[in-house]
């Protein structure tokens, strides 16, 4: 650490930065942090400076907001159902319940995890991604997985059923943000940095392709991809194993009969031949989200929601959103998930610049997992996507789904808790 007290034009160095802050006197350009370029050469990078000892207060309260909203929308599109024959004999807050019970379990997991240091994130890092193969494995044997809707997709616990793609997508990226830092000094040679990654993943895909759950299998390797170029890949091997993933992707969409009319569908959602099979969802969809309008028709007066969409308390609750609380609504829960994304970048960005680079990466790795699933959700409910089983993270209804968020939420504050802790001159 000696080599970072100055650097070679005698400017303060690392440590000098920390000591200031940790003494409360910021230095000359307080917005700035050093971030390492090579060697023991710095060059300052914008970022917010940390004043207070703890976590990310904001981030906080935009979690619990999408949380709140999601309980209460959860709850309007879910009212409807006992008068539907195809869930029996279930109280109107049957769902509601269900919801408050997971919110409940996902809170104190992510209590648990906020607990656990980074370092033994890191640790446990291949066990843990070791265990989620060995659920995906468990879910495919015959009266030990689910079935729902002809997906083979959960696992019962009693209280609730756990669906192990969820914990794939948290084990994916501790996973691999523990490998990038692991091999880093052969990130430049394809075969020794990035092909052990792909193998990875292609048997997680393959798992997740058996059950079947395309989405979750794009949510992944959409993180992978994210995370070796975050890591350090370089350009050429990034768009090679990009191209190899589209063309893989691709070639999956035309082999199903049933993927290819869900393609045709999206084009043409409203037409005689797809109105009533593959587009109905979509097109219901989008009739839900026109009868909102601006400002919507109030909370609890969707129509849509009464038996006409299928899935609306999960993958769809954001139509159910634009029918009640119009473009208005929309709007907002958009700015909220592009400020959250941002924020939670910021945070693993600002890890990176400590020199923390395994924390950063997870970071990130939790933004891109929120961002890019949000992105897919709204884009699917708004008819720019082809239809995806993919929930909405924090709002839509399921356990799993809540619980895994939570838990990866509870991870990215404890980086930004130990960025703090680091910054006011503490050691991690």
């Amino acid at each position: 650490m000696n080599g970072y007290a100055t650097s070679s034009s005698g400017q303060p160095g690392l440590l000098q930065r920390l000591r200031a802050w940790a003494g409360g006197k910021p230095p000359a350009s307080a917005d700035v942090l050093p971030v390492r370029v090579g060697g023991t050469e710095y060059r300052q990078t914008t970022t917010t400076p940390a004043s207070v000892l703890g976590f990310d207060q904001a981030l906080v309260w935009v979690v619990i907001a999408l949380l709140a909203w999601g309980l209460v929308m959860v709850y309007s599109a879910s009212i409807a159902m006992p008068d539907n024959p195809r869930f029996g004999k279930i109280a109107q807050s049957h769902f509601l319940v269900r919801h408050i019970m997971a919110l409940v379990i996902g809170f104190v997991a992510a209590l648990l995890a906020f607990q656990i240091s980074m370092s033994t994130w890191e640790r446990v890092a291949p066990w843990l991604f070791v265990c989620s193969i060995g659920l995906l494995i468990a879910v495919l044997i015959p009266h030990v997985g689910s079935v729902v809707n002809g997906a083979r997709r959960w696992l019962s616990l009693g209280i609730m059923n756990f669906q192990p793609s969820e914990l794939a997508k948290f084990a994916v990226v501790i996973y691999a943000s523990d490998y990038m830092v692991r091999k880093m000094e052969v990130k430049e040679r394809f075969f020794r940095a990035v092909l052990p990654m792909g193998v990875a993943v292609a048997l997680v895909g393959a798992l997740l392709l058996a059950e079947p759950d395309m989405g979750a299998f794009m949510v992944i390797a959409v993180i992978a991809m994210g995370i070796l170029f975050l890591g350090g890949v370089n350009a050429r091997m990034f768009f090679l194993i990009a191209a190899v993933l589209v063309g893989a992707f691709s070639v999956m969409v035309m082999a199903s009969p049933w993927r290819r009319e869900r393609i045709f569908a999206y084009l043409d959602p409203f037409s005689e031949e797809h109105a009533l099979g593959k587009g109905y969802q979509l097109s219901h969809s989008l009739i839900a989200i026109g009868r909102g309008e601006i400002f919507g028709v109030g909370l609890g007066g969707s129509v849509e929601k009464l038996h006409w969409l299928p899935e609306a308390h999960t993958d769809f609750l954001l139509a159910v959103i634009g029918e009640e609380f119009g473009l208005v609504g929309v709007m907002v829960l958009i700015v909220l998930f592009l400020w959250l994304t941002r924020r939670i970048m910021h945070i693993g960005r600002q890890a990176i610049a400590l020199d923390r680079v395994f924390s950063g990466l997870v970071a990130q790795g939790v933004a891109m997992w929120m961002g890019f699933q949000s992105f897919i959700n709204m884009g699917v409910n708004l008819g720019a996507l082809p239809t995806k089983g993919l929930t909405l993270p924090l709002m839509s209804f399921g356990g799993s789904a809540i619980l895994m968020n939570l838990v990866a939420i509870a991870v990215v504050l404890r980086v930004d808790y130990e960025n703090k802790h680091m910054m006011r001159g503490g050691r991690i």
